[in-house]
This record gives C-alpha cells, structure tokens and sequence, in this order.
C-alpha cells in the first residue's frame, strides 16, 4: 500500500555554507605550503523554517568519492517561528580536540534591527553584521564569546551583503618566526578593508580600523530605481564581485573602486555567489533558477602578454524555482597571491546550490581550462567533471530533524502520524489493500482523525506514537508532552495531556537540567515502556506507562553515552569484557538517579537512534560519535558497547523472528549486523555485508531506514527491506554457511523506485507494507510561481 495523503512540506533552502580553511603563517612562502589534504567539510544547510542541517560526507577517510556525497547527521532545530537567512562558519582551533563539553550557543543583539547580511573574516576571530539601521557592526568571536567591539559609522540604506577584503601580515610581526601555535599564526594576519552592497544602487569599501567609508562604488539604474545590490565578495586580488536586483555581474577593481566588467549574467535578480578555490571561477545564481560560471582567462595582447580578464563561460539550469544560495568545496580564502593555496588538479571542486525548490544539488565544478586528462569526480555522478557538462546530483532532504523520519506508525491501531514545524496529523489507515481491491478499489482507504497544532518555543525536534495507539510523545528542544490518545463510540480521537510529566522527568535529572526534550524516542512494541533520550545532556531515561496507579514512572537513567572512558581517538577500539560491565553497571542503582559523578569526563554527544528488540528485552542506542550502547530492559542494567564505525549509524533495527539480532545501516549504504547476547558479530553474517549488491551500496540517495516483516508461522527466507528517498530494496539476511562460494544477497535481491520522495516505510502487518509517499509535483504546486520570460519562436 502505497499513500501519499500525508501533507507533509519541507521547508526551502535560505543558506549553505563549507567550514573555512585555515589560514597558513604570513611567514611562510606559497612554495612551502604545499597541496592541502583531501578533507571533506560539513555542509550546513540553513531553512526557512529556522532549521540548520549539519551535513557529513559519506566517504571513508582519505577516500576520493562517495557515491551518497553528503548525508545529514545532525539538526539544530529553530525557534519557532524563525528563519535563518545567513550561515558563517567560524573555526578558530581547527585541529583542536573537541571531545569536551562546551557551551551549546550564544546569543547576541544586532543593536541594529534586522541583520542583512554577515560574513567572518579569513582568521576566524570576528563577525561583520551588516544590519537595517545602515551599520555594520563588529562582534569578537574570541574565547567562544560574541562581544560587540566596534560600529561603523551609518549610511542611509540597508546593507545586503558584505565581504572581508584579503588579509595582510601584521607590520609587527617577526620575521623567521615558524611558531605553529594557531593562535598566534591567526592573529598575524590583519584585516584592513571590507566591502558592503546596500540598498541604494551602491557598494562601499570600508576601512576596518576606522569604521569609515574609503570609497563608494554605483551600480546601474533604471527609470531612476534603486538597485539592490544582493551579494557580494572579494578575491585574493583585491577585486570585488557583486551581483544586483538588475540581474548584473560585476567585477570592481578595489584599488580605485571603479568597475573593470560587467554582464547581464541573469534576467533577474543575482542572490547569491560563490568563488572556486582556485579564485578563477565565480558561480552566481538568483531568481531566474540560472547558475552562471564566470571563468578568468588570459588574452593575448602585446603590450600585456601577461593580461587576464573575466568571461561569461557557461549557464545551467538545475532547480525549478529561485536559487537562495551557493556553497564551494573546497572553501574559498582569498589570500594575496603570495600565499594562494595550491589544491589537487585531478580532483573536480563540487558546486552546492538550494533555494525553494527545497533540495540541495551537488555539482562537479571543474574549469574548462584543466589541462588534467584524468579528473577524480567526488560523488561519482558522471565521467565528466567539467562544470557545464557534468551531471548534477540532487541530496534528499529528510522529514524529520537529524536525518529521522517526520512519520510514525501505530502497527495495532493502524495509525500514521506526521509532524510538522509545530503541529501533527493522525491517519488512520481503513482497509487492506486485498479488501479495498474486492470492494471497491476506487474507496478512500484512510481518514484523518487528528489535528494539533502545539505551543513550543523551537520547532519540533522528535515524535513517536505507540503500537497500540494510546500513546503519543511530542517534542521541542525544551520540553516532552506525552498524551494519552482516547478513541470515542465514533472513532475519533481526543488527546489527554499527562500535565505533570516534564516534572516527572526533570526529577530525574541532574539538578542544573533546563530541558526535558527529548531528541529521541521508542515505544517498546508491547507498548509498556518509553525510552528517551534527552535533547541536552545525553542522557537515557526508561519510562514504565502500565503502572498500577496510570501515572507514568521513570525506572532508570542511564548516562553512558556521556561517558569518555572507552573512548581513544572518538572512536570504541575494542568491547569492554562482562566483569567491566557488571562493575560499571552496579555503580547505578536503578532506585536512584544517577549522579555527574560518573567515571571518565563527561563526553558532549547526541543520541539520535533508538531499538527496542521485538520481545521487549533489548534497547540500543546509538549516537552522533558512532558509538552503540545495548541495554537489557527486563533488568535495567548496561549489556554491552559496540566496537564503534568511522561514520554515526543512521539506522538501528532489531530483527522480529531473531531478537537478539541488531541491523545497523550507515549513510554509505554499509551494514553491520550484531548478537547482543554473544557480545559479538555473527561470522556467518561477514559474507553479507562484505557482498551487498553494488546497484545497493552505489545509490545515490543514502538509505533512510529499514523494516521488518512482522514474524508469521512460515518458515520462509528472512529479509530486511531498506528504503531510501527514492527507493525501496528487499535484502536476504540468512546464512550462506551450505555454500559459501555463492554470495548470499545477490539472486535475492530486489530494488524498485516506483515512489519518490518517500518519506517512511513500515509494516502494519504480516504481509501488509505501508509506503508514505509525497510527490515532489504536490510541493511545488504549493509554491509561488517561477520566475519565466517567453521567448518568442522558442
């Protein structure tokens, strides 16, 4: 049964960011720097529902592509209502440990109304806010702090866009000093000049120690119109590239501040631009959906043999509405030529680019120049590499923060709930599909039963409903609300809020707590008990829902995934033997909560994935540094540690007909497979997940979860069914132990890509797959429409 009744919309991309590089010793020449290593940064996606995804790349270390390029691990949910409409990495110690616990976020008032526009300087250490007020105001982001330092002196426009001019050698600093002390080797470099696009036809070039304007650049107008100038940036030259509400390109030499070129590069406006770590390609794109490559290329002139200028290389069209935003791996630095990085020539750069079309696209972005005959593709879409001929890859965006699924499923009750920035729906599934194709294959087989609509303070941040239907648990970064789910003569459903629950839960938690959210949730399949993992704090608390009294009772919490003791390097090297276990878990009296005086330092991580085994005994847990924890709910105590995986698992699931067999699925379409009550991985299961099909590990869209058939009395094959945003695939996990030559997955091995976007996919019954589906034709028709000029004869 496939439905797409499920009103589901996720939100349109604002912004896209790469971490920054950081920045070499002044004292160093170009020749010395050498090529930098392949490291593949996180990409951050902002929303316009105020949601931030934190993105991973795939690939295994030191390896060169991935199919699934970049999957989101993490989500920082919004306040709601917000809208994020600028992202800025700042990394001061990159090559810092970051295994201790530091501050969640830090605030801090523009002073100056709305804030356009904002960008961090090349050394990471402050943050120019350009604002409504016509002020760009500076904030030190020093010591983990935001301090206003300085305020630039006001013009009477908007500031749309701002950009950091290169960097130069402090004058006091030594020379021969190789100290490689990132502090000090950041702080030798200076700023001296920012540029800003206001919303007066526009630019100015700013002097950083001052405050005060050097130099004022105009732009085009029409009719006597103002321009907005909407992006801007500067490369390692010096010179400024800015694009405006006339759909204009242009190139401004910042030494006189006068305009060198200019192209009607777009028919309407140029939102956004990004620069190619080479510094010779400038991507610009906007409200005509057209990503435009700007190349610089000699020319031959003869008192110049040495004369460059900027072309108008190539267009692409690859969303179906307005392009927000574009992002450039490896990152841009525009550092003077003297100490202009060098990067690998045969690996193509990747191109990212969203706006309201809600996806994000990943393009190879290699120049038209390279003289490299063989150019590695890092998300293997295509032999070419070439910006303009290349094939694009289109990310699958998720329903749920974290990479989970907005949708949940009540097996018994035969409901489906989906949640949204600050509400949910319930369905109820009517029929089989065997029984509405006997009656009458044209009847509605679902009905909407529930609406809510919730007050949070954030969007929500994870939801679950229970088997039986009685129970719904909901979710902001703050607070869990449980309801219990009360059907009436008719069928409908009212919810009853367990008012005291959020104090229930903060008993249980150490006093300096602030949040009872949840960033996790699991019924049991009996529905009696509740797991969460909480949104601060990584802790696990167990909730008994069948007391005698009807009140809900936290059994035991667990704080194991904030512990550092197993820990070398972020990763579990090896599982720790049952005596350590037993030890570790004695010190945890279940009557009592746990103290912060558990052994090791607290470790700062995310628990995003829980299990129940299908009989009620085992719960698993897994977190955001890849580490597994199993926990045995009939006696409340700490099971086992699983040796920990270069990447977080971005599914967990325990195998109905054999409960003591955990599945782990991770964003490069590996699997592991795992006997919580050998401590160890089966030797029969190596033969499966060293075989996977290559049509399955070489998908594009990274699976997003898996399902199990419910048992039957039938004796027939085992196999887990993965699902993915465009696809579905029926695996066999048995034993191939009769013939190990034959690879035990192949000849069973099934994929269809009927639906797209899939949004969940779970089994009501034996026999009985519910497919939610929501087409991507659906969401475009609730946008406005797109920007589109006739042509005549075309």
């Amino acid at each position: 049964m496939a439905d797409s009744f499920v009103d589901f919309t996720p939100s349109a991309i604002t912004a896209l960011a790469f971490p920054p590089l950081p920045l070499p010793s002044p004292n160093k020449k170009a020749s010395s720097l050498g090529k930098q290593p392949i490291r593949f940064g996180t990409l951050a996606i902002g929303h316009a529902n105020g949601n931030i995804d934190l993105c991973e790349w795939t690939g295994a270390d030191g390896a060169l592509s991935s199919s699934q390029a970049w999957a989101i691990q993490s989500t920082l949910v919004g306040p709601y209502p917000s809208k994020v409409d600028s992202i800025a990495f700042s990394i001061r110690y990159p090559d810092g440990s970051d295994s201790g616990i530091r501050s969640l976020s830090r605030t801090i008032s523009s002073q100056g109304g709305s804030i356009w526009s904002m960008s961090v300087n090349p050394a990471s250490n402050l943050l120019a806010l350009g604002c409504e007020d016509g002020t760009v105001r500076l904030v030190s982001l020093a010591n983990d702090t935001l301090t206003h330092v300085r305020r630039f002196d006001r013009v009477k426009c908007r500031v749309l866009s701002i950009a950091w001019g290169p960097p130069g050698p402090r004058d006091n600093q030594k020379t021969g000093d190789d100290s490689s002390d990132a502090d000090e080797e950041e702080d030798a470099w200076s700023d001296s000049w920012l540029v800003t696009g206001g919303s007066d036809s526009s630019l100015r070039k700013w002097d950083v120690a001052t405050g005060r304007v050097i130099d004022r650049m105009g732009t085009d107008k029409i009719r006597g119109e103002r321009t907005l100038v909407w992006s801007v940036t500067v490369l390692g030259d010096g010179t400024i590239v800015s694009g405006d509400s006339l759909g204009m390109v242009k190139f401004w030499d910042s030494r006189t501040c006068t305009q060198l070129q200019s192209f009607q590069g777009h028919g309407a406006d140029v939102l956004c631009l990004t620069v190619d770590p080479t510094g010779t390609a400038v991507y610009t794109s906007g409200v005509d959906q057209k990503i435009t490559q700007f190349c610089l290329v000699k020319t031959s002139s003869g008192d110049k043999p040495n004369a460059r200028r900027w072309i108008q290389a190539s267009s692409r069209r690859m969303h179906s509405h307005d392009v927000r935003a574009l992002a450039m791996w490896p990152p841009y630095t525009n550092l003077p030529s003297s100490h202009k990085r060098q990067f690998p020539a045969d690996i193509a750069p990747i191109l990212a680019s969203g706006g309201l079309d809600m996806s994000v696209v990943v393009t190879p972005a290699g120049l038209p120049t390279s003289t490299v005959a063989k150019v590695v593709n890092p998300i293997s879409t295509s032999g070419d590499c070439i910006f303009q001929d290349s094939y694009h890859q289109r990310l699958a965006y998720s329903s749920g923060p974290s990479s989970t699924s907005a949708v949940s499923v009540a097996r018994e009750a035969r409901l489906v709930c989906c949640t949204r920035d600050a509400g949910l729906g319930i369905w109820r599934i009517l029929k089989t599909a065997g029984e509405k194709e006997e009656e009458d294959p044209d009847a509605v087989d679902w009905e909407k039963i529930l609406d809510m609509e919730l007050t949070v303070h954030t969007n929500i941040l994870a939801s679950s409903i229970s088997a039986d239907g009685r129970w719904l648990v909901v979710s902001d970064v703050y607070e869990s609300k449980l309801f219990l789910l009360v059907s009436d003569s008719t069928g409908s459903i009212k919810p009853k809020r367990i008012r005291d629950f959020p104090v229930l839960l903060r008993a249980h938690l150490p006093p300096k707590s602030t949040s009872t959210g949840g960033l996790a949730f699991q019924f049991t399949p009996d529905s009696s008990k509740l797991v969460i993992s909480t949104a601060i704090g990584s802790h696990l608390l167990i909730v008994d829902l069948r007391t005698e009294d009807g009140q809900p009772k936290v059994l035991r919490r667990f704080d194991h995934h904030r512990q550092s003791n197993s820990i070398v390097g972020h990763r579990v090297v090896k599982g720790r033997s049952g005596d350590e276990e037993e030890e570790e878990a004695s010190q945890n009296d279940p009557e009592e909560p746990e103290t912060e005086s558990s052994p090791g330092q607290p470790f700062s991580t995310s628990i995003l994935r829980l299990a129940t085994s299908f009989d009620g005994q085992w719960l698993a847990s897994s977190d955001s540094h890849g580490r597994t924890h199993v926990f045995n709910l009939d006696s409340l105590q700490h099971h086992c540690v699983l040796p920990s995986f270069p990447k977080a698992a971005q599914t967990i699931c325990f195998d109905p007909s054999r409960p003591n067999l955990l599945l782990l699925a991770f964003p490069d379409n590996s699997i592991q497979l795992f006997d919580v009550e050998a401590r160890q991985f089966p030797s029969w299961s190596k033969d499966i997940c060293d075989n996977l099909p290559k049509r399955f590990t070489r998908m594009h869209d990274h699976v997003l979860g898996v399902a199990f058939e419910p048992p039957s009395s039938s004796s027939a094959p085992r196999y887990a069914l993965f699902w993915g945003s465009t696809w579905l695939c029926k695996i066999k996990l048995a034993s191939s132990s009769s013939n190990p030559k034959i690879e035990p997955v192949s000849e069973d091995f099934r994929m269809i890509t009927h639906y797209r976007p899939i949004l969940h996919v779970d089994f009501l019954a034996h026999g009985e797959l519910v497919v939610v589906e929501r087409p991507l034709v659906e969401i475009l028709a609730t946008l406005p429409p797109a920007f589109f000029v006739h042509k005549y004869g075309g």
